[in-house]
């Protein structure tokens, strides 16, 4: 079967495209460095190639367009009309990719700038990343941050993002995971609720408390999580309230509405103020860490390069271990830390 070109005009416009624009490429290069410069040695300069290079290329553009581009005698070089009609076309394109090279050396080798996309968990988001961004945009003013809070699982390509921070690591090979901060997983409750109602010294009498659970973004209640005899076990009490929403959920907590597993980050603050006690710590779940996560370490754009560095740096200074919520016995701790422990008594 054979196909006439006018049938198809659009695969000789391809072909056309194709095979012009390899050749036609350093032509028009050429011809501007020619234009601009006045001569084709000081061009040949420019580019960094010969004289006779730069000529040669000028000639193919010239066959190709099928019009002279140059009038050159002896002593000049000078446009014809078609030149410079071509000149005052080409210039604008040329000047623009010029301007993308050098604005991406600027990326590079200047101050960082530039839009930084981010994403986190919405209870990290807004209790640890939130907060210290200010201090990142002081000392960086033309890094522009766009913060995206949301539970799901991270796609960097699809949502654009340049880094996100997230309970345990991404399972993809291509995403760099770099621990900031341990994330032991506390069963808490308020003093005012361990006075009314105690607190529960193994993980079967959970049955027997108020528990507040947390609905994910998928829609599933959050199991909570457990290390029983060094085996890993999980666990979905019944529930007196479910929110969808972790600030609401420790929020319930503290009003003494009943207990709840959290992250470690989330309650660390208020469980050395007091306002929140630790219990069934000796059944405390591996630690499962959080993760600052980037596509690549390879040709790191500064913007990006400069804001793990800060993040890493403030995160681990905000001490949100957690060590307070883990001991595993009252008997250890000083006399004094005992009452806000409050690790398996009533």
């Amino acid at each position: 079967m054979t196909f006439d070109s006018q049938d198809h005009p659009h695969c000789t416009n391809s072909d056309a495209l194709a095979s012009s624009f390899s050749a036609s490429c350093a032509g028009v290069l050429a011809f501007i460095a020619v234009a601009t410069e006045g001569n084709f040695a000081r061009a040949g300069d420019r580019l960094g190639i010969g004289r006779s290079a730069v000529s040669r290329s000028v000639q193919k553009l010239e066959a190709q367009l099928g019009t002279r581009l140059f009038l050159r005698t002896t002593r000049r070089t000078t446009l014809t009309r078609e030149g410079e009609l071509f000149y005052r076309n080409c210039r604008p394109g040329v000047e623009r990719i010029v301007q993308a090279l050098e604005d991406m050396r600027d990326l590079r080798e200047g101050p960082p700038r530039g839009q930084l996309r981010i994403s986190a968990t919405s209870g990290f988001g807004r209790r640890v990343v939130a907060p210290l961004l200010n201090g990142f945009r002081v000392r960086h003013p033309e890094i522009a941050v766009d913060l995206l809070l949301d539970d799901r699982i991270t796609d960097f390509s699809a949502d654009r993002i340049d880094v996100a921070f997230r309970d345990g690591r991404l399972d993809d090979s291509q995403v760099i995971a770099k621990q900031l901060i341990p994330m032991p997983m506390l069963v808490c409750a308020s003093p005012a609720y361990r006075r009314d109602h105690g607190l529960p010294r193994q993980v079967e009498e959970l049955a027997g408390h108020s528990c507040i659970n947390l609905r994910t973004a998928s829609g599933r209640i959050f199991e909570w999580e457990f290390k029983v005899g060094g085996r890993a076990q999980k666990f979905l009490p019944s529930s007196s309230c479910t929110f969808n929403d972790d600030e609401l959920v420790l929020q319930a907590v503290l009003d003494g509405q009943g207990i709840a597993q959290m992250a470690g980050y989330q309650v660390s603050e208020h469980l050395r103020a007091g306002r929140l006690v630790a219990c069934l710590a000796q059944y405390a779940p591996d630690d499962r860490g959080h993760y600052l996560c980037y596509p690549s370490r390879q040709q790191l754009p500064g913007r990006i390069r400069v804001f793990i560095d800060y993040m890493t740096t403030a995160v681990r200074a905000l001490d949100l271990g957690c060590s307070i919520g883990l001991s595993p016995m009252p008997s250890a701790v000083p006399r004094g830390a005992r009452d806000a422990l409050a690790v398996g008594t009533a």
